[in-house]
This record gives C-alpha cells, structure tokens and sequence, in this order.
C-alpha cells in the first residue's frame, strides 16, 4: 500500500505533464510569385471577308421502300327488301 500511493503520483504527474506540451511549428519557406501574362484591351474589329461560291449540288438519293398493304375495309350493312319496286325494260333500238 506504501508504494501505490507513490506510483499513482507518478502516474498522474506524467500525464499531467503530457497535456502541457506545445506542439512545434516550423514555419514554411515563402512560395515564389508567379508571374501571370493579363492580356491586353482588344483590338479594332478586322474587315469583312470575301463572300464564298456556292457550292456542287448533291447526288439524287435512292429510291424508298414500298409501303405495306393497308388493312381491310369495314363491311357495309346489309341491304334494306324493296316494297314496290318497278322495272323500266328499254325497247332495243332498230
């Protein structure tokens, strides 16, 4: 038990003692300057060009493809039966 007490203080010294360093700081060397080119303020505009030829006209193109068949058509209604119906028979001609 005598020796506890003194081995605890030594303890708590050492980590106390921990907590108060500073940290070293070594300071850097300047960073060089760096010479940037700014360009300059802009020229006057320059004359208008030549206008161009006009250009080869293309080659005609291929013929398409045939078309598919359309679908068929809806059948119509029937037909209504005729009440009185007359037929004209023309008299053939001489």
């Amino acid at each position: 038990m005598k020796y506890s007490i003194v081995i605890a203080a030594a303890l708590s010294a050492l980590a106390l003692s921990a907590c108060d360093r500073t940290p070293v700081v070594v300071p850097s060397a300047a960073p060089a300057a760096v010479l940037v080119p700014v360009p300059g303020p802009a020229g006057p505009q320059g004359a208008t060009g030549a206008p161009a030829e006009q250009g080869a006209t293309g080659a005609t193109g291929a013929t398409g493809a045939m078309g598919a068949t359309g679908s068929t058509g809806m059948m119509g209604e029937k037909g209504k039966t005729g009440t009185d119906t007359v037929v004209v028979v023309p008299v053939p001609s001489r």
